[in-house]
């Protein structure tokens, strides 16, 4: 930076700041919004670009700079909207954007689509006064492309890398878990369907919380499945995630999942409690250790001994009834035409896709570029009707939702009398993706080369209030996270 005061800030000060700390700067007048929009973006250009650069940033806002400057006007006129206010955050590249940023999924066929209008997510918040910096790269169609796609590759943006190394960058919401980790913004919104907040949370030591479907709204956000799709925040510490969910759980008539909410706008920062483990009855769900590495597993025997440490109840080898049964997502194959076809129609007639045979034409036909990696579960996907009739989607829906909720995770906590159960990285995410209940992901160690690792908390619909809880108490008696070297 030509700016030698911004420079020394940016190097320094802003790396690992949080959201309370970025905050506390502006009023005080240390900086600006415009300041930590200058900064944020030398980061990016030094960080992310270029053959060494870590390739999680797609495209910045080009009206970025003057939405700083206007919340900087109203911060001095009028004051603060919130804990937001004049924060720069990033959005995964399937959300909409109703400005002039594109929303591509990751793919060649959306490449030139811009949104007519915000995701109800980036409407609410610029509402609560953030600046959206910008669109991150993604694994492209949200990782369901095909099977076997490298974790973090798109063909619109190229791959993701890991800042932390030569390691899996975690998918789908690769670029969001990749900056963050690289403090290339303050916070990320990334979408779930199974996994994909977890799983690059955990791979990027970074905080990811996956919400119960229907505390979100997913309206406006390029699709896989209505019944497992959600965003999230994810972000540096748990206080960071849980200021940027409060600011997204408004009911959203045209998201009916939404309506379920008990308690809309709910300001999660009220639970970062540095007490939060006390009292809490901890399953340890041991099924899915068995794909820990013997470093891994230390690392996840050691965060054990923290949540006794910090005053839970820790019951160990709990069963999850359903857990060896055998799993599949045949619902996601039959849920991804009828959603994608809902969304796609609604894109300009300039741009060359309006369904999913549309997406498989256009491929096909850029071969070399959009098909690196095939397009078996978007061809499989187009062979279904559409329509959601088929008798195979209605017992695997039923079924997915017995085996989750009542013959699995609702039936665990009850035969314990649990709070919450615990699962390492993100290898136990399919069973609450399919239940719609919430996961919170906090970073629980590195490894002797250095890859990070996570511990997931996860509970009933609607319990993010004590995911958050029991998150907090953990990270702040661990602390393991420290930022990636950059070079």
């Amino acid at each position: 930076m030509h700016n030698p005061k911004l420079q020394a800030l940016a190097e320094e000060w802003l790396v690992e700041t949080t959201i309370a700390d970025l905050q506390e700067a502006l009023e005080a007048g240390k900086v600006t919004s415009r300041d930590l929009v200058l900064m944020y973006m030398s980061r990016i250009s030094t960080y992310d670009k270029g053959e060494n650069g870590i390739n999680s940033v797609l495209e910045l806002n080009p009206d970025a700079l003057h939405i700083a400057e206007a919340l900087d006007a109203e911060r001095k006129q009028r004051g603060v909207r919130g804990p937001l206010h004049g924060i720069p955050l990033l959005l995964k590249d399937n959300i909409d954007t109703g400005d002039r940023m594109h929303t591509s999924a990751g793919s060649l066929a959306l490449a030139e689509h811009v949104a007519a209008a915000d995701s109800f997510v980036a409407e609410q918040l610029r509402e609560a006064g953030a600046v959206l910096l910008g669109k991150v790269n993604m694994t492209e169609w949200a990782n369901f492309m095909t099977e076997n796609m490298p974790n973090g590759y798109s063909s619109r943006g190229g791959q993701v890398k890991n800042p932390y190394g030569p390691f899996d960058v975690g998918g789908s919401s690769s670029g969001s878990g990749a900056s963050i980790a690289a403090n290339l913004a303050a916070a990320a919104i990334g979408t779930e369907t199974s996994g994909s907040i977890l799983s690059p949370a955990s791979s990027n030591s970074i905080v990811g919380i996956k919400p119960t479907v229907g505390l979100v709204s997913r309206s406006g956000i390029i699709p896989i499945a209505h019944s497992q799709d959600t965003a999230g925040p994810m972000a540096r510490t748990v206080s960071d995630a849980a200021v940027v969910l409060s600011a997204l759980t408004k009911q959203d008539g045209k998201d009916p999942a939404t309506l379920k909410n008990p308690e809309p706008g709910l300001d999660y920062t009220t639970f970062l409690k540095q007490d939060g483990l006390q009292g809490k009855r901890i399953g340890i769900s041991r099924h899915t250790f068995q794909y820990l590495n013997e470093e891994q597993l230390a690392l996840m025997e050691a965060a054990i001994r923290v949540l006794d440490e910090q005053g839970a109840t820790v019951i160990e080898d709990v069963v999850i009834p359903s857990e060896t049964e055998e799993s599949n997502y045949e619902v996601l194959i039959y849920e991804f035409k009828a959603a994608l076809n809902a969304y796609l129609r609604t894109v300009g007639p300039r741009i060359p896709v309006h369904s999913l045979r549309d997406v498989l034409v256009f491929n096909e036909q850029n071969r070399k570029d959009a098909l690196k990696h095939g397009q078996t579960l978007l061809a499989q996907s187009e062979l279904t009707s559409g329509t959601l009739t088929e008798p195979s989607y209605m017992e695997n829906r039923e079924r997915d939702l017995y085996l989750s909720q009542e013959n699995g995770i609702d039936a665990a906590l009850a035969a314990h009398q649990l709070d919450l159960l615990v699962s390492p990285h993100y290898y136990g995410s399919a069973l609450p993706a399919k239940a719609g209940y919430p996961s919170v992901t906090v970073p629980a160690g590195y490894t002797s080369e250095g890859e990070p690792l996570g511990i997931t908390f996860t509970a009933g619909a609607f319990t993010e209030s004590v995911l958050i809880e029991a998150a907090y108490a953990f990270e702040q008696a661990t602390r393991h996270r420290k930022p990636p070297v950059l070079g």
